[in-house]
C-alpha cells in the first residue's frame, strides 16, 4: 500500500502566517468578479455583446487580444476546489458551482463539445506549424480546474464538461499518425497528459488510454529512459507538467514505465544538476547546466510555476518511496520560494513609514542575482502563469505536512496543526505545537495547549534558560486516542540540523532508530501521550553549484538574504559561518527575529529571512576570502 497523504478537513492550520497567506488567498480570489473571470469564455461562446462589457476588464494575459486568455480561470477552479475541501468554505464553493454551470452554458453554446476560451483553429494552426502561443497549454487550465472542482469538490457537472470536451480532442487527435503527433508535442501541451489519466482513472473508458498513448512525448521520455541529458537550456515548466502527467499515468495504470521516467527527471532535474539554496532551479525559465548555477545569477531565477509543480513532483515520490529527501525538498521551495514569492507583507508600526507598498502579490521570478529586486505584479493587469500557480500554491496549505500508511503514521513539515485519523472504531488526533522557547509560550509555561499570552507574562525559567537565540526547532505532538491503539509515529529528521535530536515521550528521554529513509520511529501502545523532539540549528552555508567559494547564508531552512545593491565579499574561515555573521535585534516581544549582521567586515551588512523582503535590494550568494591580517 502506497503512504496517502492527509489533507483536506482532517488537517487543520493553526500557524499564523500560513493562514494569514491563506486568507489573502482567498481575499484575492472574491475579489476577482465572476464576469472578468469568464470573459473569454463567453466572447468565445457569442454570449457576450458589445454593450455588456465588463468594466476594468483585465488584463496581460488575461486581455481578449492575448493567445493564453483564459488560462487563468482554470487555476481558480482548482484554488476553489482545494479551499473547500481544506476548510469547507461554502461561500468560494458556491461562486466556483456557478461558474462551472456558465461553462456548461458556454459549452452547449459552442456545439455540445468545446469549452475553451480561445478558438479551435488554434490547434489546427499549430498542426500545421504556424505559430501560436501554447494553445494546449491554455486548455489544459480549463480542464485541470474542471477535473479538481470534480474530485476535490464533487461538481459532477463539471466531469461532464470536461468528458464531453475530451470527445473533440479524441477525434482531433487519432486523426494524426503518432509521429505526426509528435511534431505537435513539441509545442508545449501542459499537462493535458495528466488529464487524459484522470479521466481515465474516474471512467476507465479505452480512448483515454488513447489519448494517453498520443501524449506519450517520446522525443522527451525515451532520452529519460536511456539517462540522457534532454534538460539543459530547455524551458522547465514545459516539461514539469508532463512528467506530472507520468506520474498519473503510473497511478492509473500501474504502469512501471510511466514510473522510471518520474524517477528519471528527478535524478535529471534535481540530483544531478544541483539548486540553489533556496531549493528551486531555472533562469529565464530554462534549466541550468547541471552543477553550473554560477554562470546563471540574474534576474530571472526560480520561476514560481517551476518551484509549485517540482513540490508537486515531491510530493508524488515521497507517497511512492517513503524517502525524507522528497520532504525536505519541499519544506526548502515552501519557505524559499513559495512563501518567498507571494502574498508579501510588510511590517511598519508604531509610525514607522516605507518609501515602499507595504504589501506585494506575487513576484513571478525570484532574483538571485547580487543587489536583486523582486518584481512584483498587479492584481488584474498582469495574469502571468504564475498567478495561477500563485493560487493555488496559497489555497490550502494543509498538504505535506502529514501523511499515513496503513496505521502508521508521517509527520514531514513542521507547523502548528492537527491531523486526525478516523479508523473503523477509533479516532485518533495528532496536536502539533511548536515552542517558541521565548517563556511567553502556553507550551513553555505549562506543557498545555490552553492559556492566553495575551498582555501577559509568568514568571519562568525559559526567559534565562534562553537569553538569546535558542538554536533548535522545539515541537510537540499530541497523540489523543478515544481507543487505546498500537501504530508507529515517523517524525521527518529535517536535512538542516547541525546535532543529534533529542526526543522526550511523556517528558522522558528515549532512545530511538532513524530508519533508513531520514525519520525517527516511534512505535507503541498510544492513548494520551506526548512526544518532544528538539532538532538543533545552527547558522550555516551553502555553496553556489559551481563556485564553492560563494555561499549563501541559512538559518534551519530559511535563506537569508543580505540587504546589500552589489555584491560584497566577506572575509573569514568559510567553514565557521557563525564568525561571519551574529544575531543583530534577535527578539522582538515574544518573537526570535532570525535576524543577522556582519562581524567585522569592509562594510558591514543586515541579514534577512529572504521570505521576508518586499522592494529592498538584496543578494544571496556572497563570495568568501581568506581572513585579512
Amino acid at each position: 500500500m502506497k503512504i496517502e497523504k492527509l489533507n483536506g478537513l482532517r488537517v487543520e492550520i493553526k500557524d499564523t502566517d500560513l493562514l494569514r497567506r491563506r486568507e489573502e488567498n482567498r481575499s484575492y480570489m472574491m475579489e476577482l468578479t465572476k464576469d472578468n473571470l469568464l470573459l473569454n469564455y463567453r466572447f468565445e461562446a457569442g454570449l457576450y455583446k458589445t454593450d455588456r462589457i465588463p468594466e476594468h476588464i483585465h488584463g496581460g494575459w488575461e486581455s481578449p487580444v492575448c493567445e493564453l486568455r483564459g488560462h487563468f480561470l482554470g487555476h481558480w477552479l482548482s484554488a476553489a476546489a482545494m479551499m473547500y475541501e481544506a476548510t469547507g468554505d461554502n461561500e468560494v464553493i458556491g461562486k466556483a458551482n456557478a461558474i462551472v454551470h456558465e461553462l456548461f452554458r458556454c459549452q452547449q453554446a459552442n456545439g455540445g463539445e468545446w469549452a475553451a476560451s480561445i478558438p479551435e483553429k488554434y490547434l489546427y494552426r499549430i498542426a500545421n506549424k504556424q505559430t501560436v502561443w501554447a494553445p494546449q497549454y491554455t486548455i489544459h487550465k480549463t480542464f485541470m480546474g474542471l477535473m479538481d472542482m470534480y474530485e476535490k469538490a464533487g461538481n459532477e457537472e463539471a466531469l461532464k464538461i470536461a468528458t464531453s470536451f475530451s470527445h473533440w480532442f479524441y477525434r482531433w487527435v487519432t486523426g494524426f499518425s503518432k509521429e505526426e503527433f509528435d511534431e505537435i508535442l513539441d509545442i508545449e501541451t501542459g499537462g493535458m497528459l495528466e488529464i487524459w489519466a484522470q479521466l481515465y482513472g474516474i471512467t476507465k473508458e479505452e480512448k483515454y488510454i488513447t489519448l494517453m498513448e498520443y501524449y506519450y512525448r517520446r522525443r522527451l521520455f525515451d532520452p529519460l529512459l536511456e539517462e540522457i541529458d534532454v534538460l539543459t537550456n530547455m524551458h522547465a515548466n514545459t516539461t514539469i507538467p508532463e512528467i506530472l502527467g507520468a506520474a498519473r499515468a503510473y497511478e492509473v495504470t500501474g504502469d512501471k514505465k510511466w514510473f522510471r521516467i518520474v524517477e528519471k527527471y528527478w535524478e535529471l532535474a534535481v540530483t544531478e544538476r544541483g539548486s540553489f539554496a533556496t531549493g528551486g532551479q531555472t533562469n529565464g525559465e530554462v534549466w541550468t547546466p547541471k552543477n553550473r548555477l554560477h554562470t546563471r545569477l540574474g534576474n530571472k531565477n526560480q520561476e514560481h510555476c517551476t518551484v509549485y509543480n517540482m513540490m508537486r513532483l515531491a510530493d508524488f515520490l515521497f507517497r511512492y518511496t517513503g524517502n525524507s529527501i522528497y520532504a525536505d525538498y519541499w519544506e526548502r521551495n515552501l519557505y524559499n520560494g513559495i512563501m518567498a514569492q507571494g502574498y508579501w507583507r510588510g511590517s511598519f508600526t508604531h509610525g514607522q513609514k516605507s518609501m515602499y507598498p507595504e504589501q506585494g502579490l506575487l513576484t513571478y521570478f525570484l532574483p538571485l542575482k547580487a543587489g536583486a529586486v523582486k518584481g512584483w505584479s498587479s492584481k488584474t493587469n498582469d495574469f502571468y502563469c504564475c498567478h495561477g500557480s500563485l493560487v493555488q500554491a496559497n489555497a490550502a496549505h494543509n498538504d505535506g505536512i502529514y501523511y499515513k500508511k496503513d496505521s502508521d503514521l508521517y509527520i514531514c513539515q513542521f507547523f502548528n496543526s492537527d491531523a486526525e485519523i478516523v479508523r473503523e472504531d477509533n479516532s485518533v488526533k495528532i496536536l502539533q505545537r511548536i515552542d517558541t522557547l521565548t517563556g511567553n509560550h502556553p507550551i513553555t509555561e505549562n506543557h498545555s495547549l490552553t492559556g492566553s499570552v495575551t498582555g501577559s507574562q509568568k514568571v519562568n525559567r525559559f526567559t534565562y534558560e534562553y537569553p538569546g537565540n535558542p538554536e533548535k526547532l522545539a515541537d510537540y505532538f499530541y497523540i489523543i486516542a478515544d481507543k487505546e491503539e498500537a501504530f508507529t509515529i515517523n517524525i521527518r529528521v529535517p536535512w538542516w540540523i547541525t546535532g543529534t535530536p533529542v526526543v522526550l515521550l511523556n517528558h522522558k528521554e528515549i532512545e530511538y532508530t532513524r530508519n533508513e529513509d531520514g525519520f525517527i520511529s516511534i512505535h507503541k501502545l498510544w492513548k494520551n501521550d506526548v512526544i518532544y523532539i528538539e532538532f538543533p540549528k545552527k547558522l550555516h552555508t551553502l555553496p553556489l553549484p559551481g563556485k564553492t567559494n560563494m555561499v549563501a547564508f541559512l538559518d534551519g531552512p530559511v535563506v537569508l538574504a543580505g540587504l546589500c545593491k552589489e555584491e560584497k565579499t566577506l572575509y573569514a574561515d568559510i567553514s565557521h559561518p557563525e564568525n561571519i555573521l551574529e544575531n543583530d535585534n534577535e527578539r522582538e516581544w515574544s518573537y526570535w527575529q532570525n535576524t543577522y549582521r556582519t562581524i567585522g567586515q569592509r562594510e558591514n551588512i543586515a541579514f534577512v529571512p529572504l521570505n521576508s523582503i518586499g522592494y529592498d535590494p538584496y543578494t544571496v550568494y556572497f563570495p568568501i576570502a581568506p581572513s585579512e591580517k
